[in-house]
């Protein structure tokens, strides 16, 4: 292959990954601002669904999960204990998405989450909201719209200063 034939098939790749990524980009998912996606999704080991609608007039951390994601071991006992500590400010709900009933529900049991859990099954709720990689959280406002969007694990210091100003009512 000649040197003009390598820079034509370069820049063609050069074009189709551009188009790719903005294919990727528009994919969806939400941003900091805009409404929550919301639908009726199954209570995990409970009868009948559940929406975020339902808890508006609070502010609702909303967790992606999954029982084989590491990530999600080591921030599941620090979103317990934040719930825990505002409860009455703060509802937290997981969506347990792509997961197996008995391993979820053996995770939950392990490290004693107290937060409702929903099931999204075939991960119709994680295309929505645009997750990239497990775990993910984004916190919603009262009026239901994405205040903060958490990329990867929380820990107790992003917590504290991010979403705590929220609930102290300093950051809308």
């Amino acid at each position: 292959m000649g040197a003009r034939s390598f820079i034509v098939v370069m820049a063609t790749l050069a074009v189709v990954a551009l188009l790719g990524f903005g294919l990727v980009k528009s994919d969806g998912g939400v941003t900091v601002g805009e409404p929550a996606p919301d639908a009726p999704l199954q209570v995990f080991d409970g009868d009948g669904t559940a929406t975020l609608a339902d808890y508006r007039g609070q502010w609702v951390l909303v967790n992606f999960w999954a029982s084989w994601c590491e990530p999600c071991r080591s921030e599941s006992p620090v979103i317990e204990e934040y719930s825990r500590e505002h409860d009455g400010e703060l509802v937290v709900v997981g969506m347990n998405t792509e997961d197996l009933s008995d391993d979820a529900r053996e995770f939950i049991e392990e490290f004693d989450l107290s937060w409702e859990m929903l099931r999204d099954n075939e991960g119709e709720r994680k295309d929505a909201w645009g997750i990239l990689a497990l775990p993910e959280s984004f916190l919603v406002d009262p009026d239901g719209n994405v205040a903060l969007i958490r990329r990867g694990a929380v820990d107790r210091e992003y917590l504290d200063q991010f979403v705590t100003p929220f609930l102290d009512g300093g950051t809308t």
